[in-house]
């Protein structure tokens, strides 16, 4: 199997590793001359994830047999055009995936089959002030077809979006940016699998985000059960039906966000992908399920055995576990706690750092930014509270001054805190 992988950054690297591990020859596409997947891959296409085109010619230089992504969004686009010319297994077509990574199109489908959804316009760099008479602020101001939080920014009044969509804009491939109401909220995201229509709800986990700062939304953490799939756990599974339903969606993942506050659930955005919170980590911890595996045959042979996913009930699995998205204050690092030393530490299953000695981190404004991930476990939620407390305070990251960079959940002022679901 010659396999096209889009994407070679942090996200991609396990799917490189399992492809390889499966004796495949592996094709990485990715603009970065020096993305960390090049290295693990037999070939390296130096395009971009966001250009069919470019990557649809790489597909046919290399003779690609298979394409896939994991843990992004806007290349699930790209990796169905490549499938439809090159006529290659892939689990959503064109106008589907469409659908899923841009917001314009997923927005419209939402009033189109009564999702739940904020209120919204679509606006130009030159827009009307009039357009905007009614709407009510504070807002949300994102691109229609961008990832990694980036271009996202909370704005409270006319003047502010108008000084921010051109940046906005600057992420997109659209001329039009999305200005949403801002829903105060806890956010939630439902990870599943789909077989030939009949979906399986794999995990909810509560998706901890800076809120209160003007770059909203970066996500901090999730944490599996999440607080509200007690009293949710019905609703949240039926308003999944009728979104897989009304997108026409039928096989393989699906990573969707809901909003919970106090006019109850409402959609924030979906996806047909892996998550990029390292689910492809997480769902075997979680739910004793190989996601990894189910999407390699998918996207390999064009059919995968989902035998496990028979009679699995999320609800029995009593497992708790925390992906925790680090990040460091802005600085020069002079050393780095390694990997192999978080990995000690009490109930850490996966450690990953992103820096080392040496580098020079920059201000967070996006996910981009991030600084590593672990991914703790625990006996029940106080233990992995407990193993997560004990893991960020092994943890140091060091400039030259001996100051510590780690950011820890207690310095964010929004109070970022964990919620017990038992509680």
């Amino acid at each position: 199997m010659r396999r096209l992988i889009l994407g070679g950054g942090g996200c991609q690297l396990n799917l490189i590793r399992r492809a390889k591990e499966r004796g495949e020859f592996v094709i990485v596409a990715d603009y970065l001359k020096n993305c960390p997947g090049a290295a693990l891959a037999d070939a390296h296409a130096k395009v971009s994830t966001f250009d069919a085109e470019g990557v649809l010619r790489a597909a046919r230089e290399f003779k690609a047999q298979s394409v896939v992504t994991l843990g992004t969004d806007q290349p699930v686009l790209t990796a169905a055009r490549v499938a439809e010319a090159l006529k290659l297994p892939f689990y959503v077509d064109v106008h589907t995936a469409l659908a899923v990574t841009n917001k314009r199109v997923m927005k419209s489908l939402f009033l189109e089959h009564g999702i739940p959804t904020l209120n919204y316009v679509l606006l130009a760099a030159d827009f009307d002030e009039a357009e905007l008479k009614s709407f009510r602020f504070p807002a949300v101001l994102k691109p229609v077809d961008s990832q990694g939080q980036r271009g996202i920014f909370r704005v409270e009044s006319i003047a502010e979006v108008k000084r921010h969509i051109a940046e906005t804009l600057s992420f997109s491939r659209e001329d039009r940016a999305l200005l949403e109401e801002f829903y105060p909220n806890d956010e939630i995201t439902v990870n599943g699998w789909l077989d030939k229509g009949r979906l399986t709800v794999l995990s909810v986990v509560d998706r901890v985000t800076i809120k209160n700062t003007k770059h909203i939304g970066i996500c901090l953490c999730h944490n599996f059960p999440s607080v509200h799939l007690k009293r949710y756990h019905g609703e949240i599974t039926a308003l999944t039906e009728r979104i897989v339903r009304a997108f026409k969606l039928e096989n393989g993942p699906i990573y969707f966000q809901y909003l919970v506050g106090d006019r109850g659930i409402k959609v924030n955005e979906i996806a047909a992908r892996i998550g990029g919170a390292y689910e492809d980590l997480t769902l075997p911890h979680i739910a004793g399920i190989d996601a990894l595996s189910l999407l390699l045959d998918l996207t390999g042979i064009g059919r995968c055995d989902t035998g496990a996913l028979e009679g699995y009930d999320m609800m029995k699995r009593g497992r708790f576990v925390s992906t925790q998205l680090y990040f460091f204050k802005p600085g020069r690092l002079a050393s780095v706690t390694p990997d192999a030393a978080m990995l000690a530490c009490p109930g850490v299953l996966h450690a990953k750092g992103f820096y080392c000695a040496g580098d020079t981190v920059p201000e967070t404004e996006n996910a981009t930014a991030r600084a590593g991930y672990l991914i703790v476990e625990g006996s029940g939620f106080k233990n992995m509270l407990q193993n997560v407390n004990d893991a960020f305070l092994h943890m140091k990251a060091l400039d030259p001054m001996g100051n510590d960079l780690v950011i820890r959940y207690e310095d964010y002022p929004d109070k970022y805190l964990f919620a017990d679901p038992n509680a």
